[in-house]
């Protein structure tokens, strides 16, 4: 077997995505192919794609296909996977971290925070290397929510090793100020310390790195579009209207600065009743997957008003990594769905060079 076989082989993947198979598409970075010396038709084959979001499920079965297309033989397949940069060493401010995905909302109350705490661990418990960096200067609780209570350790060299939690590298305000202090601070300030946090602290190696932005769209949203290399946003929002409008803004925010929206998701979306067992739309019923729709964006998902999350954000265990119940399992598929949209977002950037 040769390298234009294996090539011959590849075309027969399919991109669930992208609409075209991973040969076309530009998702094959390099092909080996290492006989045996019997020459008795074995060996090993090596191939480099370009599959940049770990524990896709669209991307777990991409390979999954690649293998099963050498099934017949008996070559050993070797599967790596990267996305190529065309950051310079200069620009990359991040250079072991593969996404940086921001958790956003147009307003305070909708659960943000609940949101990008679960998706982080959902991630974690996926398998991934993931950072959970609190953004939110001004409104911190991230450490409450998944109960860290072991602060950050500066080094010889004056960077920070940030303290670790149900498999999450964590940062935030909060191991910064006193509990109870208010954080009172410009807008300059503010870039300062989001610039020292991103480049001072020792990230290591990661797959996913989890922004919890503030609401709104004020400066710290500004600092983190100017620095940091997102591969997009999750926009979060209840389904009633006043929330709705405040996630517009949220959008045609990102739009202006050219940032991917890999989604909304639609928080407190319905309450089951544990008496009755019947379901309430306390905050209205569909208005996220409404305004994903009008907007031609992606739906992650909708999550339940349920007792369980407030349980799980103030004893600090994220109701994902509960074994079961349909809250759990709403955050389990919205943490997939986002994983999936990170992935198309890479493998687009890479087709489209």
């Amino acid at each position: 077997m040769n390298d234009e076989a294996v090539r011959d082989r590849l075309r027969a993947v399919e991109d669930p995505d992208l609409g075209d198979d991973i040969v076309s598409a530009g998702l094959v970075n390099a092909i080996e192919v290492a006989s045996d010396d019997a020459d008795d038709g074995s060996g090993v084959v090596r191939i480099s794609l370009a599959l940049g979001a770990p524990y896709s499920p669209h991307e777990t079965d991409i390979a999954a296909q690649v293998r099963e297309q050498f099934s017949d033989t008996d070559y050993e397949v070797d599967l790596t996977a990267k996305i190529p940069s065309d950051l310079s060493a200069d620009e990359d401010v991040l250079p072991g971290v593969k996404n940086i995905i921001a958790v956003a909302s147009g307003k305070g109350g909708v659960g943000k925070s609940t949101v990008a705490v679960n998706l982080a661990a959902g991630l974690s418990k996926l398998g991934a290397r993931v950072g959970l960096f609190d953004a939110d200067i001004y409104g911190p609780n991230v450490p409450r929510m998944v109960a860290a209570d072991e602060a950050p350790q500066a080094t010889g060299d004056q960077t920070i090793v940030p303290p670790e939690k149900y498999g999450m590298k964590l940062m935030s305000m909060a191991f910064l100020v006193g509990e109870d202090d208010p954080v009172i601070w410009r807008g300059p300030m503010v870039h300062q310390l989001l610039t020292q946090l991103v480049e001072d602290v020792q990230w290591g190696e990661l797959d996913y790195m989890i922004l919890d932005l503030p609401p709104g769209t004020g400066d710290t949203q500004l600092t983190v579009l100017q620095t940091l290399p997102l591969t997009g946003a999750v926009i979060v929002t209840t389904p009633q209207d006043v929330a709705i409008d405040d996630a517009r803004k949220g959008l045609q925010m990102f739009g202006k600065h050219d940032t991917n929206v890999l989604g909304i998701v639609e928080n407190m979306s319905s309450f089951r009743c544990p008496d009755c067992g019947s379901s309430h739309d306390i905050f209205s019923a569909g208005g996220g997957e409404a305004f994903a729709a009008e907007n031609d964006m992606p739906f992650l998902g909708a999550i339940p008003l349920d007792p369980d999350v407030r349980t799980g954000g103030d004893g600090g265990r994220p109701v994902v990594l509960e074994d079961e119940g349909e809250t759990a399992e709403a955050f389990r598929r919205m943490t997939e769905s986002v994983a999936d949209m990170a992935g198309v977002v890479r493998r687009r950037e890479v087709s489209e060079r």
